[in-house]
């Protein structure tokens, strides 16, 4: 497609009914009709096809940065559509382990939740607790309610400020007509000096850290996402066969 359809009459189609129920909210609504032609345009920037593919967040605590990959459904390699610094941080390097603890997860997780009437304008879930933090964390409270939204505050969410949130909360919609989004939520950019490094800062951390750099290096080196399971200590597998 050679323009944004801005025409497109998106509640009458029957192709799009999360996105249909969304814009039955006002701040949803508002949101679409400002910013539905930049957001087609960027992915067309992109070739990625608009109304078929796949979204996925990768968050860096420490770089304070959330990226956004997005890529054609039919398509193997993600693109980097865009980045959003964290508004503000909380915490420090580490996983989140109770609640109160005032930490940002890490982790591979998805989206699980939309919240378009958000105390932060809008908001998206981490759905922390995953498999892995049930085993490592506390448990009887191991916390809860983890988003990136909008806003400026945070007790272990990730804030990038109503305008931010607004887009990346349009490109959510259109991409969970076609699959759950993974947001995979790293300490630092884990390069090999990235980790030793913050290992001899952080020595309780080592053995989970590394299992999460495998996943990590693969999505560097394929822009794809790799296979992982859990084992009962709550530590990231990532198959040789990946």
């Amino acid at each position: 497609m050679e323009n944004p359809p801005t025409s497109f009459n998106w509640e009458s189609s029957s192709a799009y009914p999360f996105l249909q129920t969304q814009l039955r909210f006002p701040r949803v609504r508002e949101a679409f009709g400002n910013l539905e032609g930049k957001i087609f345009k960027q992915l067309q920037q992109q070739s990625i096809d608009p109304f078929n593919f796949n979204l996925h967040l990768r968050a860096f605590k420490e770089e304070e940065v959330l990226e956004v990959w997005a890529k054609s459904k039919n398509e193997t390699q993600f693109r980097l559509l865009t980045q959003y610094p964290f508004c503000k941080n909380s915490g420090t390097l580490g996983p989140k382990r109770k609640e109160g603890d005032r930490q940002i997860p890490e982790g591979f997780y998805n989206l699980s939740h939309y919240n378009p009437k958000s105390s932060y304008h809008l908001s998206l879930r981490v759905n922390y607790p995953n498999a892995s933090d049930l085993i490592l964390s506390d448990p009887k409270q191991p916390g809860s309610d983890i988003y990136i939204h909008g806003a400026c505050q945070t007790v272990g969410c990730i804030p990038i400020t109503d305008k931010k949130i607004e887009e990346l909360y349009l490109f959510a919609v259109l991409a969970k007509e076609e699959s759950p989004i993974p947001i995979y939520i790293f300490p630092f950019k884990m390069s090999s000096a990235n980790l030793e490094k913050a290992v001899k800062k952080f020595p309780q951390q080592d053995f989970f850290w590394r299992s999460l750099k495998p996943g990590y290096d693969y999505f560097e080196k394929n822009l794809s996402l790799p296979s992982y399971s859990v084992d009962s200590n709550g530590n990231y597998l990532i198959p040789e066969s990946n």
